[in-house]
């Protein structure tokens, strides 16, 4: 088994709760697919399968998550299995590596994976109009926004357009200009921690 010895220093500075749970995971994983590749994706470990994502593993401050890629979400948390905060949280081996080759099997069956996903197929979001009085009003805001790749604009659009209350989205825009005049795409700080 390949390890990436950038998740061993993610699982080692997990809480203490989370390290055996995902210590389990990364085991169950790579006994179940032998071909599986490590790696750090949004800041955190996943495992891909012929150049796609099979699954992904997090901790957080009280609870992991586990994510198969092509599953539903079930409950509270990230993933397909809920909140996590002791292995007991976690279904029998036997079910999980069930699941873990349905996985792997929805990879093998596809296409493989042939370059960068694009945006271009996702439907246009429209720019608010107190988005752009925002970007207006920045000395060159509005071409630094605009010089972004499309799904760069397209994260910072969704992000405000969904914001539910008013003051929610007047935070998010004054937030996101201020990122946008340092040049920063909306996931900068997950872009960060992956170039580390």
């Amino acid at each position: 088994m390949a390890r990436d010895k950038r998740i061993d220093a993610y699982i080692a500075g997990a809480a203490p709760f989370a390290r055996p749970i995902l210590i389990h995971l990364r085991a169950l994983l790579h006994e179940t697919v032998a071909d599986l590749e490590e790696t750090l994706k949004w800041g955190m470990p996943h495992f891909v399968h012929r150049g796609r994502n099979l699954a992904g593993m997090a901790a957080f401050k009280a609870h992991a998550a586990f994510i198969l890629h092509g599953e539903g979400r079930v409950g509270e948390g990230m993933g397909g299995y809920g909140k996590i905060a002791s292995a007991a949280d976690l279904p029998a081996d036997a079910d999980l590596r069930r699941a873990i080759l349905a996985a792997r099997d929805r990879i093998q069956q596809g296409p493989a994976k042939s370059g960068p996903r694009s945006a271009a197929g996702k439907p246009e979001i429209a720019m608010p109009d107190d988005f752009a009085a925002a970007l207006a009003e920045g000395d060159g805001l509005r071409a630094r926004f605009d010089a972004f790749p499309p799904g760069a604009r397209r994260d910072y659009l969704e992000w405000i357009v969904t914001a539910k209350a008013p003051a929610t989205r007047a935070r998010r825009i004054a937030q996101a200009c201020g990122w946008i005049a340092e040049g920063k795409k909306r996931n900068w700080k997950y872009e960060a921690k992956r170039a580390k």
